[in-house]
């Protein structure tokens, strides 16, 4: 394999992860602001504490994000198994949720730094490092990439199903009389 072909490669590779991270972030920026939204709204209208509006923001904006990652970010990644990748993308999402508000709670209940501006400076911060476990969980294990087999089936599946290109017609060759 030649070096211009690997860098090549190297090159798609990069060009897709970065895209695959743009996508990830437009739809995950639009769950921060949702998330910060629902938070700062849950705040002000009810008497909920502050870990559990967020706890109540945090739901509302995973709700938001699956939507969006399943068909945005992720909308070429395998489709079967609605049920299992619904079932991790919670477990991911809950185990994002306890890191999020973690660090909420850590900072309202340890430190006593509860206030408006510092909850949602300590929210944004546990939205921050939650995201990083989801980014990583999320394609790893829920929206997983076909396999390159599948890929391929798929691919020819929707050639043989094409209308045929013209094809010239190879005309017979002819055989040549054999001499004695």
């Amino acid at each position: 394999m030649s070096e211009r072909s690997t860098l090549g490669g190297l090159r798609a590779q990069m060009g897709q992860l970065a895209r695959e991270i743009a996508k990830f972030g437009v739809v995950g920026g639009a769950g921060v602001f949702v998330n910060l939204a629902v938070f700062n709204l849950v705040r002000s209208v009810t008497d909920l504490p502050v870990v559990r509006a967020s706890i109540v923001a945090t739901v509302v904006a995973t709700g938001f994000n699956y939507v969006g990652y399943r068909y945005f970010t992720y909308r070429d990644r395998d489709k079967q198994g609605r049920t299992k990748e619904l079932s991790l993308f919670l477990l991911f999402s809950a185990i994002g949720l306890v890191i999020e508000n973690g660090v909420l709670y850590i900072a309202t209940y340890g430190f006593g730094w509860d206030g408006s501006l510092q909850s949602n400076v300590f929210k944004f911060l546990g939205i921050g490092l939650g995201t990083l476990f989801r980014f990583w969980s999320y394609r790893t294990w829920v929206f997983r990439t076909l396999p390159a087999r599948k890929a391929v089936e798929s691919a020819e599946a929707f050639l043989s199903e094409a209308p045929p290109a013209q094809a010239t017609r190879k005309q017979p060759v002819r055989k040549q009389p054999v001499r004695k």
